[in-house]
């Protein structure tokens, strides 16, 4: 069975001096993600392989807790608070099965959105979804227009109304300056 890499998580700030670090969960099934022994892979914000002292490219769960609203973890690979430090800021990803679909359908996973059609609200064909990218504060889809440029769209609602996997085609309403740069004036 074929898997692919799904962003479950993003590691905020070290707790106490045992390596712990709270987590900012990116998944409605953190306790099923991030159970003991699993192992996620990391990779920094930006999607590269993490890079110096203190960056696995895999960290397996320790131990799980909440601790009133936040998620924190502990992981076998990191001892320390210094460990903790150089960690803070990696996303945080888990192997799932290709044909495997979250059980919120107003939720989806990368590889359901990469390859599908761009339109806006009123029909016009923009380009396809060439990524998601999972920042700080939101995720944004990166959009490819036929003239192979990048269009990065904040992946909410009232921007993305409409995905339909099954039709193959994701819906932008579009605004000023987000889909065609303003005029300048």
């Amino acid at each position: 069975m074929s898997t692919t890499q799904v962003v479950v998580g993003r590691i905020g700030k070290p707790h106490g001096i045992r390596g712990e670090l709270s987590v900012e969960p990116r998944t409605d099934e953190p306790d099923r993600r991030f159970a003991v022994g699993a192992v996620l892979a990391t990779e920094t914000p930006r999607g590269s392989a993490p890079h110096g002292p203190g960056r696995p490219a895999a960290l397996t769960v320790e131990a799980v807790r909440w601790h009133q609203d936040r998620l924190l973890v502990r992981f076998e690979e990191i001892p320390d608070r210094t460990a903790a430090e150089a960690a803070r800021g990696l996303v945080l990803a888990a192997d799932v099965p290709l044909d495997e679909a979250p059980e919120d359908p107003e939720e989806f996973y990368d590889h359901q959105l990469v390859g599908l059609a761009v339109e806006t609200t009123e029909g016009t064909a923009v380009g396809e979804v060439a990524a998601i990218r999972h920042g700080g504060g939101q995720d944004l889809v990166v959009v490819r227009t036929p003239d192979r440029q990048e269009l990065l769209v904040p992946f909410v609602t009232a921007l993305v109304p409409t995905v339909d996997i099954a039709g193959g085609r994701l819906v932008v309403a579009d605004r000023p300056g987000l889909l065609t740069p303003l005029d300048e004036e």
